[in-house]
Parts: C-alpha cells; sequence; structure tokens
C-alpha cells in the first residue's frame, strides 16, 4: 500500500456547507479511501490525505464546487515555515523530474493582494527549488502555486501579511465551468422554480449520479434535475403532477427539447404525470431480510418538492369522497382526454416529507441515494426538523441560507434491510398513525403559515 500524501483542494467560496459533502460522495463514487486533515467553513482551502496524484485528479474532476487540487508541499504561518515544510518533504518523490521542465509559478492571495513587487521578492525566495526548466505562462509542463490565506479586510485594516500560506504543484481542476454550460438563461425551457444548474449539478454528485445508473424525479416540473444526472451518465426519469409543465408548448419549448438541448437525449429514460401518493411506479414492501435486489430499481432520487407557498400543496383525490361519489367515476370516462385535470386535494406538507423517505426506503436499491430539498425558517422556535426514517440513513445536512428562512438539501443512504433496526420501525409507524389536523393550506403546511407571518414567533405576533 502506497504512503499516502496531503493534498490541498482550493473550494470557490460559495455554498460552504456542501462543499465537503461534495467531495466526501465524490470520493465514494471513485472508491477512494479519503481523509480529511483539515478543513472550515471559514476558508477555502481543504487539506486531505490520499494514495496518489491519480487519485486527486479522478477526486476533483467532475467537482462543482472545488475549483482546484493541488499535490502539498509545505505549509505554514510565515514564509519561512512553508519553506522548512518543503526542505523536509520527504513525500515529494519525483523531485528530479521537476528540475528540467517547464514551469510556471502563481501566487493566489485570497482575500488579499500583493505588488508586483513583493510577488518577484516571493517568488525568489524559492530559487533554491533549482528549477532549471523554461519558464513558461500558458500550458507549462508543471505550474506551482503559492496560496495565501489573508483575514477578510485585511487591505483596508493595514494587515501585511496573511494568517496561512500554502505551496504546492498543480494536479487538476474541478468542473467549474459545467454551470455555465447548463446555465437557466440559455436553457431553452425553465418555469419559476427551476433549479439553478449549479446547485442540481451538486444535488446530483451527492446523490452519486454515474453512468449505468437509473434516477428518478417525482417532481421533475421542467427537468433541472434529470438534465443534472443525465449529465454525468445517469438515465433519467421523472414525473409531475401536473404534465402541462414537462409538455410545455409540445414543440421545442418542453422538457425533452431540453434533453436535446444539451445532447443527452439518450439518456432520458421516460417522463410520465403522476403524483408521489399515487404513483404507478412498484413499491417493495418494507422488510428486515430482504436480499437487496429484488423489487427496488432505483439507484438514485433527486428533487425539490413544492414548499406549498404560492399555493397550497396539493395530491391527487377529493376533500371528502363520501360527498363526492360520482368524481371517480367521471375521471375514468375523461381521463384521456386531452383537456382533462384530475381533482386535488389539500396535502399536509409534514406528511409529503414522510412520503418522500418512505418512497425512497421502497424503491431504492441497497446503498442508493436520496437527496431532496426542504425549506425551514431560521428562527429556533419555528424551524422544521430534518425528516428520518429508519431504512436511511442521513449523510448530510447542507444549507442555503436567504434572509429569515433557509432551504436545505438532505441525503440519505437506503440502508440494507439486515441493518435495520425494527424496533425504531415499529415506533416510526406508531409516529405515522398521527394525523395531522387540519384543512385548510396554512394548516396543513408550518412553513407557509410561518412564511405569510413574516417568520415572526407566535410571542412576537401578539400585541402587547
Amino acid at each position: 500500500m502506497p504512503e499516502k500524501m496531503d493534498y490541498l483542494i482550493r473550494f470557490s467560496q460559495s455554498h460552504e456547507t456542501f462543499r465537503l459533502p461534495e467531495i466526501q460522495s465524490l470520493a465514494v463514487m471513485e472508491g477512494i479511501d479519503l481523509e480529511v486533515v483539515s478543513y472550515s467553513l471559514d476558508s477555502p482551502f481543504c487539506i486531505i490525505r490520499l494514495a496518489s496524484p491519480q487519485q486527486a485528479r479522478a477526486l476533483i474532476s467532475r467537482s462543482i464546487l472545488a475549483m482546484s487540487i493541488h499535490e502539498l508541499w509545505g505549509h505554514g504561518a510565515t514564509l519561512g515555515a512553508v519553506h522548512s515544510a518543503v526542505h523536509s518533504n520527504e513525500a515529494i518523490h519525483d523531485w528530479p523530474s521537476y528540475l528540467t521542465c517547464s514551469f510556471k509559478f502563481t501566487i493566489d492571495s485570497y482575500q488579499g493582494s500583493r505588488t508586483s513587487e513583493e510577488k518577484v521578492s516571493i517568488i525568489n525566495s524559492f530559487a533554491y527549488l533549482g528549477f532549471q526548466g523554461a519558464i513558461k505562462m500558458r500550458n507549462p509542463d508543471e505550474e506551482f502555486i503559492l496560496f495565501e490565506d489573508w483575514i477578510f479586510n485585511s487591505n483596508p485594516l493595514g494587515i501585511k501579511d496573511p494568517k496561512w500560506y500554502y505551496f504546492g504543484r498543480y494536479l487538476g481542476s474541478g468542473a467549474r465551468d459545467l454551470p455555465k454550460k447548463l446555465d437557466l438563461k440559455k436553457r431553452r425551457y425553465i418555469s419559476t422554480t427551476s433549479m439553478d444548474a449549479e446547485l442540481a449539478l451538486v444535488t446530483a454528485n451527492l446523490a452519486l449520479a454515474g453512468p449505468g445508473k437509473i434516477f428518478y424525479d417525482p417532481f421533475c416540473g421542467t427537468g433541472s434535475f434529470p438534465i443534472a444526472v443525465a449529465q454525468f451518465g445517469a438515465v433519467a426519469f421523472g414525473s409531475d403532477i401536473d404534465g402541462r409543465s414537462m409538455r410545455g408548448d409540445e414543440k421545442k419549448r418542453t422538457l425533452k427539447g431540453n434533453f436535446e438541448q444539451y445532447g443527452l437525449l439518450d439518456r432520458l429514460g421516460g417522463m410520465f404525470t403522476a403524483d408521489l401518493t399515487n404513483s404507478p411506479i412498484r413499491r417493495q414492501a418494507l422488510r428486515h431480510d430482504g436480499d437487496g435486489v429484488k423489487g427496488r430499481v432505483f439507484d438514485g432520487i433527486v428533487c425539490d418538492p413544492p414548499y406549498g407557498v404560492r399555493e397550497g400543496l396539493r395530491v391527487l383525490g377529493v376533500r371528502d369522497p363520501e360527498k363526492c361519489p360520482w368524481v371517480e367515476t367521471k375521471g375514468k370516462e375523461m381521463y384521456k382526454q386531452a383537456d382533462f385535470i384530475p381533482p386535488r386535494k389539500p396535502y399536509s406538507f409534514l406528511a409529503m416529507l414522510d412520503d418522500i423517505l418512505h418512497f425512497a426506503a421502497q424503491t431504492l436499491v441497497d446503498s442508493g441515494r436520496v437527496s431532496f430539498w426542504m425549506p425551514t425558517a431560521n428562527d429556533q422556535d419555528q424551524e422544521i426538523p430534518v425528516p428520518s426514517h429508519p431504512y436511511l440513513e442521513t449523510l448530510s445536512v447542507c444549507t442555503q441560507t436567504f434572509n429569515k428562512w433557509s432551504r436545505r438539501l438532505i441525503t440519505y443512504r437506503r440502508i440494507p434491510d439486515a441493518e435495520v433496526d425494527q424496533e425504531a420501525m415499529k415506533a416510526h409507524c406508531e409516529e405515522k398513525k398521527r394525523v395531522e389536523q387540519g384543512k385548510s393550506a396554512d394548516e396543513l403546511n408550518p412553513f407557509r403559515r410561518a412564511y405569510f407571518q413574516g417568520f415572526e414567533t407566535q410571542q412576537q405576533i401578539l400585541p402587547n
């Protein structure tokens, strides 16, 4: 087993809570034994430990939030400490091969800046490396980068030196250009709720989308998530309660047209009209002795369920079937008509979250993943808890914060039947028997209720 070496990831300083879960998911995808040495949400620099440069390049190749990865030769609080670390780094095995190759030397100052004279002085301080090859600013054989991590607002504060230095050899870049390719501004067909390309691709990475896998989005709309998983090689299926969102104008501005635009039509498995509680997809009964193969077909489920703010959440059905017995009969007569819109009834927001997890438990293969978005208030008194299910292991909770509310991207792994705590499953079933009271959109949706109250606590709403 080769000795592991430290590598430096240079992240984009955005979506901070998403960055490490994405890298850890890609390590699972590539079968890489990843060890995180140091990481902070406040810094774009992360030190990891891997077995080889080849693993480092594979790990970073499809990352959306990582800019680049580097073989770490030394780091420290001062430039002198970096030089000492480089001198004593016994992990640099191919040192002779760098002496005659063409090279480029770069200084990357995060939250800080250097004058040209300072940069030249710093570069010259590395003269002991003894590089004799030609200096090429474009396409050199090797690029060596000194990263500087400065305190925020360092220039106005008159701070002269960064808080930390990292020096290493460039190995590869992430897939930061991919969101530009799938940019919603250039897409033929979108809606007001289409997920932006960057976060859709991150979701696909967290769910381990890849060639040979089958993915499903039960709230697909105009297809942001199916397109993202297809971009990484998966076959995408999807459904939506409103078939009009998929059909569009039935010409070019359709979900299928979006797949054609990106040359992904061969990865479009199929789309159909349905809602999660009335789905034609076969579900496998949950058991404790399943073989992990029969009855469950999806490798991943990715979705952004409706939040029910613009209008209350709905599912197929009628509020009071006994008062409207003719509705079902009429539906059977009219469902093939092009203008037929099936009746719908109010749906509980919390029940929807539970139904997504239960559906995932019944349809995901062992170790298959479900990644879905859910909103919550930032106020602790109104925060909606992260839902759980005995057959699913919570892997990560990533948060995108707005003003008074946030949305979370939660990722779960399907646990093999034999590893499920059956007592926990019994308790879960008992909890589900407690039906949420209410009939109106606000009564059934605590997030919608809080949204229209301005996310004020009940005590704040009451008059003095």
